[in-house]
């Protein structure tokens, strides 16, 4: 969307760090919009996935490890779905042992 590549990131964030910096802090970054792309499915139809652009992609993973370390542990210890450190096989394996 935004015509950066990942290898372009470093010099764009070189220039545009304290700006970035001062719209997180204020709050008033707003994501661009993500680039809507169409998947077929196996049925003939398609399954729609949104794709943000990189630098959305690098605040999303900066707010993420902010976040993470605060929140995860009030998740039941039950939950697998996009946790760090644990996977679908982890939770069949789960509910295999609870069966």
């Amino acid at each position: 969307m935004d015509g950066i590549t990942v290898y372009q990131l470093k010099s764009h964030m070189e220039e545009y760090y304290e700006p970035l910096k001062r719209k997180l802090r204020e709050g008033s970054y707003e994501p661009t919009p993500v680039k809507r792309v169409a998947i077929p499915k196996a049925d003939g139809s398609k399954r729609y996935l949104g794709i943000p652009c990189v630098l959305d992609r690098v605040v999303q993973q900066a707010i993420l490890q902010v976040i993470e370390p605060i929140i995860d542990p009030y998740f039941s210890d039950n939950s697998y779905g996009f946790r760090k450190g644990r996977s679908a096989h982890q939770a069949i394996k789960k509910a295999e042992n609870l069966l």
